[in-house]
C-alpha cells in the first residue's frame, strides 16, 4: 500500500475515508476485528489495547480503535465528542500519515479511517494501516544497547521535527526499528505545524516524554543510559537533511 489521495464513502450516520486502490472493497464490516475472524490478531504490547494484526489479501495492516486514557476513561472509554468530520480523530490521524508519507517519512501508509456516530453528540471511531513487516518496537528491539541504534534514532526523529511534526506521543513504542531502519508510528492528535522553523518548546516536549519512557524502560538514569542517551542526541543534533530510508 502506499499513501494515495482519499476517497470519501458516506454511511448511514458513518463516513470512511480510505485509499483508492481499497475503495471498491471496502465495507464497514472491516474495522470489526470479528469480521476477520482468525485473521485478527490482538496486538499485545504498548498502549492501552484496542489494536489488532489483520491478515488480509491486500496484505498486513493493524486495526485500531480509539480510546480514552486517564480519569476521562471511566466514563466512556470509547465515546468522543461529535463536533463535524473536520474533527474526527481517525479522520484527522488518516489524513496527517498520508501527508507524512506524501513528504517521504517513515511511517506506515493509511489504508483507511472510520468513525459511527453513537448519538447525536458522541461518535466512535477505527482506523487501518499499513502493517511493516520485519519490525519491533524499540523498546523491544533486542540491538537497544547499540549506540549505532540510537544516533539513527536520533536522526530520523529529527528528520520529524524538521518536517514540523509535533507528536505528542513519543514514546518507545511508537518507534519500530528494522536492520537499522527507523520508522515512526502513531499520529492520533498529532499536528503538523506549518513552518519547520523554531518550535523549540513543543520539540523539547515530545523529546522530553520519549525520555521519559525511556527511562522508564531502559533506566536511563544510569551511566549506561546517559551513554545511550547521548548517542540519541548526537544523532538529533546531526540528524538536520539525512535521508530518511
Amino acid at each position: 500500500m502506499t499513501a494515495q489521495s482519499e476517497v470519501y464513502i458516506a454511511g448511514v450516520r458513518s463516513g470512511i475515508l480510505v485509499t483508492p486502490s481499497l475503495a471498491n472493497r471496502i465495507s464497514e464490516q472491516w474495522f470489526d476485528p470479528r469480521y476477520w475472524g482468525d485473521n485478527a490478531r490482538p496486538v499485545a504490547e504498548g498502549g492501552r489495547g484496542g489494536a489488532w494484526f489483520v491478515e488480509s489479501e491486500h496484505g498486513p495492516m493493524v486495526l485500531r480503535e480509539y480510546r480514552r486514557g486517564g480519569l476521562v476513561a471511566s466514563l466512556s472509554e470509547q465515546n468522543y465528542i461529535y463536533a463535524g468530520e473536520s474533527s474526527v480523530r481517525s479522520f484527522a490521524e488518516y489524513r496527517l500519515t498520508a501527508q507524512l508519507a506524501s513528504l517521504g517519512l517513515p511511517v506506515p501508509a493509511p489504508a483507511a479511517a472510520y468513525y459511527r456516530r453513537i448519538s447525536p453528540l458522541t461518535y466512535q471511531a477505527r482506523i487501518l494501516v499499513e502493517r511493516l513487516t520485519g519490525v519491533c518496537a524499540l523498546a523491544e528491539h533486542p540491538g537497544a544497547e547499540k549506540s549505532s541504534l540510537w544516533v539513527r534514532t536520533g536522526e530520523v526523529i529529527r528528520q520529524f521535527h524538521d518536517a514540523g511534526l509535533d507528536h505528542v506521543d513519543l514514546n518507545c513504542h511508537n518507534i519500530l526499528v528494522d536492520d537499522g531502519r527507523v520508522y515512526l508510528i502513531d499520529f492520533d492528535r498529532c499536528r503538523l505545524h506549518p513552518s519547520a522553523q523554531g518550535g523549540g518548546r513543543w520539540r523539547m516536549a515530545n523529546l522530553e516524554r520519549l525520555k521519559r519512557s525511556c527511562a522508564k524502560l531502559f533506566g536511563f538514569w544510569s551511566v549506561e543510559g546517559d551513554r545511550l542517551w547521548q548517542a540519541f542526541l548526537t544523532g538529533y543534533e546531526g540528524g538536520s537533511g539525512a535521508s530518511t530510508r
